[in-house]
């Protein structure tokens, strides 16, 4: 119950159609109420038993003085009209008292769709925004299917499970309190056995309820799993086909699919139990009551009458559909609690990479990068020791060495993607942790290996550079980038929708896509990850020629597989091991015969 009270706090916004609702619940409760006590003026009539009223009380708010005057007005139909023109009269007031229920029933049911549907949007706001916030480090412990699992099935099934319980929470506690005043009312010692027998009912309930959580829990992150698998296949499809490897991956899918089966199966198993369950101990309370009261009218002694003892039964009868919606909607809070829980453990998850108290706010770079010191762990394993080096404003740095060597980590930690554990980056003599972080990397423009494009249109794409751009801007941007031709031919030029990730372009033309989109941000520091690593021969041709437009006076840091594109560096920086093991110009390291000169030899032979 934790996380669904957690959840009914963002009702706050809606609270004007949370009263207009609950006005709804107990008006129509109230027309119920009147046309189910209609039941015993109308038994009266038909028995002959039916008391005369001719000197009432004085109308007021009293149960008493409301049925004195009833009764007073249903005497004189008697006597001027006779029994049948009552018993019509009494029928017309039942039909208007219905429609007025109904009518407000239904207004209630509208005050609540707002309610119900802003409530999920707006979580599904805040979860999308502390995703996007998350730093990298995070992701790296998430699967991707999981995450999409939170902010899809998981908001499903508490649109499903607790949001469809939000009329059952506003409206049966009225109808059940309301009925049990109105018996309270015609015969106090008969209600004394609900008061106590409807509690019991609910503890047995209550055992079952927590059971329910615990298995939806097992449930939902199994389909977490489920969506990770997919997404990993989908995204494999073409390594699985050229390893013949389908029916291994099927079977893998089968058996967590089948799992998941086996979870749910049990799932809805108890779920289903909730509502033969308050039935028949509905129906035990009801044996009893009838038992008991039938006993009062039959020995007189009760101060109950028959029709007073029937129309009893019937408001009871109305006390039972409420009692065993609330239980079943205790089940579906128990089974939506789970997919709150884990929607509540990326909330709650604390952004470890954020600003300090008073950041400062600096918006162009004048001197110098520093690495000072620069040490760095990830899960107990050392990626970077003692990395010393800085970068002239205007000077290109390019870092070279073996895969794992901690260079892209480097990069990282200048944009601030990880935090650096021992030692600093200071830009122009500014601790990058006292910077904010939106002046920070807003001084960057990254290029990395894998080009990140959105499914949208090439101009959209592009103009994430810079949101204010205009489209003369954009274009001038793409013709630096060698982008602007290709742009123009394809299907409808920059309004071209390129598909997932940009699917739908080859390599070179996604990478000169992300060098437009870099040169339109207009960046102080450019940082290249290795950017022409994965091409062809033209196109690492066409992508180094814009980069080198791109990077003209302005401050790099260049990841470089291939040597050939950092011949001309003002250093370069050869790491192993996370160590820096030499450094130097491309002559100076060629002519010190060390590691930079077998990395060299390697690619010309190669």
């Amino acid at each position: 119950m934790h996380y669904f009270i957690r959840i009914l706090k963002y009702i706050k916004p809606y609270i004007p159609f949370a009263i207009l609702n609950i006005v709804s619940n107990i008006v129509s409760v109230l027309f119920s109420l009147v046309s189910l006590t209609m039941v015993i003026p109308f038994l009266g009539i038909l028995f002959g038993t039916q008391e005369k009223v001719y000197t009432p009380q004085a109308l007021s708010l009293n149960a008493n003085a409301i049925k004195d005057n009833f009764y007073a007005i249903i005497s004189s139909i008697i006597d001027e009209k006779g029994k049948v023109e009552a018993l019509l009269f009494i029928c017309v007031l039942v039909l208007i008292t219905f429609f007025f229920r109904n009518l407000f029933r239904y207004l209630a049911l509208y005050f609540l769709t707002p309610i119900r549907n802003g409530i999920v949007h707006d979580l599904r706001i805040n979860l999308h925004e502390k995703i996007i916030s998350l730093p990298l480090p995070f992701f790296t412990k998430k699967r991707k299917g999981d995450l999409t699992a939170r902010l899809t099935s998981d908001l499903v099934e508490i649109e499903w499970s607790i949001m469809s319980s939000l009329e059952i929470i506003f409206k049966d506690p009225l109808n059940i309190i309301i009925y049990l005043i109105t018996l309270i009312i015609i015969s106090p010692q008969l209600t004394v056995f609900v008061a106590i027998l409807f509690p019991i009912t609910g503890i047995i309930i209550g055992v079952i309820g927590k059971s329910l959580k615990k298995s939806s829990n097992r449930g939902q992150n199994k389909m977490g799993d489920l969506l990770s698998i997919i997404d990993e296949n989908i995204s494999g499809l073409r390594i699985i086909k050229s390893f013949n490897a389908e029916r291994e991956i099927n079977n893998n899918f089968k058996k967590e699919s089948a799992e998941y089966k086996k979870i749910m199966t049990k799932l809805l198993r108890k779920k289903d139990l909730s509502s033969p369950m308050s039935e028949f101990l509905s129906t035990i309370v009801m044996v009893i009551v009838m038992w008991f009261g039938g006993q009062l009218v039959l020995n007189g002694n009760g101060g109950i009458l028959a029709e007073e003892f029937i129309g009893y039964i019937l408001i009871f009868s109305q006390i039972i559909p409420p009692a065993k919606s609330l239980t079943s909607s205790y089940y579906h809070i128990q089974k939506g609690s789970a997919a709150a829980e884990r929607i509540y453990d990326i909330l709650d998850t604390e952004n470890e990479i954020t600003d300090v108290e008073s950041p400062k706010k600096i918006k162009l770079f004048n001197n110098k990068i520093e690495f000072k010191n620069l040490s760095f762990k990830y899960e107990n394993t050392d990626v970077l020791t003692d990395i010393d080096f800085s970068i002239s404003k205007g000077n290109m740095i390019a870092l070279v060495g073996q895969s794992g060597g901690g260079k892209s980590t480097l990069a990282d930690l200048l944009a601030r993607f990880y935090d650096i554990e021992s030692g600093c980056i200071l830009i122009d003599n500014n601790n990058i942790k006292e910077i904010a972080l939106k002046d920070l990397r807003g001084l960057m423009g990254i290029v990395s290996q894998e080009s990140i494009l959105f499914n949208d249109t090439i101009y959209n794409n592009i103009k994430l550079g810079n949101i204010n751009a205009n489209e003369e801007e954009i274009i001038t941007a793409a013709k630096i980038a060698n982008a602007h031709n290709f742009i123009l031919e394809t299907e409808n030029g920059y309004q071209t929708n390129i598909g997932e990730r940009g699917n739908k372009l080859s390599g070179g033309q996604k990478q000169r896509l992300s060098i437009a989109r870099a040169i339109l941000k207009n960046p102080e520091i450019l940082i290249l990850d290795e950017a022409t690593s994965s091409l062809d021969t033209e196109s690492e041709k066409l992508v180094q020629e814009a980069l080198e437009k791109l990077m003209h006076s302005r401050t790099s840091l260049v990841i470089a597989h291939r040597l050939s594109t950092i011949k001309n560096a003002d250093e370069i920086i050869v790491l192993d091991g996370g160590k820096i093991i030499e450094r130097g110009t491309h002559q100076q390291l060629i002519a010190q015969n060390g590691h930079y000169k077998k990395l060299s030899d390697l690619q010309s032979f190669s």
